[in-house]
């Protein structure tokens, strides 16, 4: 009995490669990777967006936090296949060199690093949460970050930034009024 082939809406190379389309930072990309490549090496090894970055590549230390659909996400376990439909943010795209995201402004005044790198981490946590939830109390701030790890021990800095987030999110949504 002969097996007719699978077809596939996704153009396969011999050696497995998938070339698809991501929507990167509110830009169609394309890329070639394996279907089990992690989204993490997609942004960084085919769009050369170094924003997240690479960690544990387990989930578990947040410094490769993106946004997939405005929720954080840790994009070292995630195959970017699988994200094909659907929005990704990175740090490059929260904001612009002209115009920074609130979240990025509040971490440069209270100036919230030392080696910067939990950074990326730390501010898409923080802006997934302010966008589902303006105003978080102290616990929600401590419990949202709670899976970022910061080696350096700028927690104090950490939480400040976030508190001084919050204002600025709310004075820049008064101001759209």
């Amino acid at each position: 009995m002969k097996m007719m082939a699978q077809q596939s809406a996704t153009p396969v190379s011999p050696a497995g490669l998938r070339c698809y389309s991501l929507k990167v930072n509110g830009e169609e990309r394309e890329v070639t990777s394996y279907r089990d490549t992690s989204l993490l090496l997609v942004l960084r090894n085919e769009l050369s967006l170094n924003g997240p970055k690479y960690g544990c590549g387990l989930g578990e230390c947040g410094a490769c936090t993106v946004m997939i659909d405005g929720v954080a996400a840790r994009s070292c376990v995630i195959p970017a296949y699988g994200v094909r439909q659907r929005a990704v943010t990175t740090l490059e795209g929260l904001g612009s060199r002209d115009a920074l995201h609130p979240v990025q402004q509040a971490f440069i005044d209270e100036q919230a690093a030392q080696c910067g790198y939990c950074l990326n981490g730390m501010i898409m946590t923080t802006a997934a949460l302010l966008r589902d939830l303006p105003s978080p109390s102290d616990q929600q701030i401590r419990s949202a970050l709670s899976g970022n790890l910061c080696r350096c021990g700028t927690h104090q800095e950490i939480l400040c930034a976030v508190k001084r987030a919050v204002q600025l999110c709310l004075q820049q949504a008064e101001a759209q009024q």
